[in-house]
């Protein structure tokens, strides 16, 4: 069991708050509640980022201390919002938001993952008709391992599980956020991966 704080409570973090405490995890899910987030990271061994990834940088670098030598899963991509309310363009062109809040939060150890799917997939992999593929980017190699375990908890196989490398690797997974709503307005808001066929 690991204790874990959740940071976002929409669809994406209250899916994860629940997979993750069904799995025998303690997880205290957070809303933007004043003061929630600073105590349920200052008590937790992993975070995980599930709040809006435009405002994820600033939310998160005000917690540095909080975050120090703690695990941070972010599973957040930053977009601007399109014109229909889907991701747009990134806001971090050249680089990644992982790798803005790694130097941001030198103390912490970040674990790029799981955001390459739509948030049922997160925690349903096996639901889809074809194995999809998670990826792990990361300078921590006992950060990744750890993380690695959380994907099993959620029902990822080892052999769908990916490690890209370090942290930079994660500006190649969060470019293909850019494929996500092309994908919905052709085919709807049906559960799919970004998947390397193999």
């Amino acid at each position: 069991m690991t204790t874990i704080a959740v940071l976002g409570n929409g669809r994406v973090g209250g899916n994860l708050a629940a997979a993750l405490t069904r799995a025998g995890h303690e997880v205290t899910a957070v809303d933007r509640t004043p003061g929630a987030a600073a105590a349920a990271a200052r008590t937790a061994r992993i975070v995980v980022n599930a709040t809006p990834g435009a405002g994820s940088l600033d939310r998160l670098t005000a917690l540095r201390e909080e975050l120090r030598d703690k695990i941070l899963v972010d599973v957040s991509n930053a977009t601007v919002d399109g014109p229909d309310g889907l991701p747009g363009d990134l806001i971090h062109p050249g680089s990644s938001l992982a790798e803005q809040l790694q130097e941001a939060l030198p103390a912490t150890q970040v674990v790029k993952t799981l955001n390459t799917m739509l948030f049922p997939v997160m925690t349903a992999p096996a639901a889809l008709a074809q194995a999809p593929d998670v990826f792990l980017s990361g300078d921590d190699p006992q950060a990744k391992r750890t993380v690695r375990e959380l994907l099993v908890d959620l029902g990822w196989r080892e052999e769908w599980i990916t490690d890209l490398g370090g942290i930079r690797t994660a500006r190649a997974t969060e470019a293909a956020i850019l494929f996500v709503p092309h994908v919905i307005r052709s085919s709807g808001f049906a559960p799919f991966a970004i998947s390397i066929a193999r």
